[in-house]
């Protein structure tokens, strides 16, 4: 039987990456592997401009022994996995320096290549970084010049609107189940989509960890994650989590930074101003997909169907990377936080712009929206004062009601509405 290829979703990177080719001599579309960067860049595969992939073993071969003859005859390319021989960087700087022409070096990441301690030397001037992420709500239902597009800037400017599609209930859970990696939107049993799931991290584990780092305890890995999936949200207390899994607390720490650098966690610092001395200071990690995180923390329909408990967590992942890729196709790029203080009043979500704006994100499952939910955004607001723009409450419901001056309850929906 021929095997149906996964459909081709339009992705909102796509003329980020025309524009950047078109002036920059090397373009890098950076994410997690799996996401749809090859599929992407080979969209700009045309005469002219080879494909070559560091997933094949002789070509990385060749790339890790001699990078410097390898880029010589090269022009117009695309390089996949270039994480799999970072030293390839600076032989294209080289290059790049004798022929500045634009649109020369379409490569993709699976990892932060400029985080990797053998990189002595950054492309910087010469190098535009796209960040692809798994797919948002707004490609997979593929709408990408809607009014998703424009959502961060209609927070900052509190001139949000209610959707024009709702997801409620039963579906809003079916999305977040899901996650958005295209491997996982193929699989309609949830056992199917552990089953990938699970593959794919020992996958990331067992191999592109050993790319980008030497470590010494990789069994401890999957037992990480499993202990991250378990507190996702959560302030992240690395001695408390290093004793747990029999770390000290640099490796642990340590390891954690191994995750982000491969684009499996994130993550978010607490938010304060210096004169604000009841702040707790402490950061929350994040997944970057809520598809893997079910997987992780053992998450089912039929148990969060007994335990609506159960989805705060995974609701809130969720919304965060919808957020993150908001932000990498977005004019607007605001800074992520949260906030918390010692009264334990908090704000899942902060955003910060480059002017100093504040806007203020809490995501509640339930599908009703009270008075109290708004006690740490109001917190939030008097502490920015003047800077303060908005604070929404996210739920599961179906209208935009005002809480007051800059308080808002919305839907869900407006994320991809």
């Amino acid at each position: 039987m021929t095997e149906i290829p996964p459909p081709l979703y339009p992705r909102a990177a796509t003329k980020r990456i025309a524009v950047a080719m078109a002036d920059t001599p090397v373009v890098m579309v950076n994410g997690p592997r799996q996401c749809g960067k090859t599929t992407l860049a080979r969209m700009f595969e045309e005469p002219g401009r080879r494909y070559l992939t560091l997933d094949d073993d002789i070509i990385c071969a060749a790339a890790q022994a001699d990078p410097t003859g390898f880029v010589r005859d090269l022009d117009r390319v695309i390089i996949d996995e270039v994480q799999r021989a970072p030293d390839l960087l600076r032989a294209i700087k080289r290059s790049v320096d004798e022929d500045r022409r634009p649109g020369r070096f379409l490569m993709t990441g699976s990892a932060n290549i400029l985080t990797i301690p053998k990189v002595a030397e950054s492309l910087a001037g010469r190098m535009e970084i796209v960040a692809l992420l798994p797919l948002s709500q707004s490609e997979i239902k593929g709408d990408i010049n809607g009014g998703a597009s424009h959502f961060l800037g209609s927070l900052f400017d509190d001139r949000l609107k209610a959707p024009s599609e709702l997801v409620l209930g039963k579906d809003l859970v079916e999305a977040v189940l899901r996650g958005g990696y295209p491997e996982m939107l193929k699989r309609e049993e949830p056992q199917r989509r552990t089953a990938w799931a699970r593959d794919y991290i020992r996958a990331i584990v067992e191999r592109d960890v050993q790319d980008i780092a030497e470590v010494d305890k990789l069994e401890a890995m999957p037992r990480l994650l499993r202990a991250l999936g378990a507190h996702a949200g959560q302030l992240t207390n690395f001695a408390q989590l290093a004793g747990q899994l029999r770390l000290d607390d640099k490796t642990a720490r340590r390891y954690v930074g191994l995750l982000e650098q491969l684009f499996l966690v994130r993550r978010v610092e607490p938010w304060f101003r210096n004169d604000l001395k009841r702040l707790v200071k402490t950061p929350k990690l994040h997944f970057l997909d809520s598809g893997l995180l079910v997987v992780l923390s053992g998450a089912t329909p039929d148990r969060i169907a007994r335990d609506r408990a159960l989805l705060g967590p995974l609701l809130e992942t969720f919304v965060v990377a919808e957020i993150l890729k908001h932000m990498s196709w977005s004019d607007i790029a605001p800074r992520l936080y949260h906030y918390r203080d010692k009264d334990q009043d908090e704000v899942d979500l902060v955003l910060e712009d480059e002017s100093g704006a504040i806007v203020g994100l809490e995501v509640k499952a339930a599908a009703t929206v009270r008075a109290s939910d708004f006690k740490g955004l109001r917190k939030l607001a008097g502490l920015a004062g003047e800077d303060f723009r908005l604070g929404v409450v996210l739920y599961d419901g179906d209208q935009l009601v005002r809480f007051g001056d800059n308080l808002l309850a919305a839907p869900l929906s407006c994320l991809w509405g």
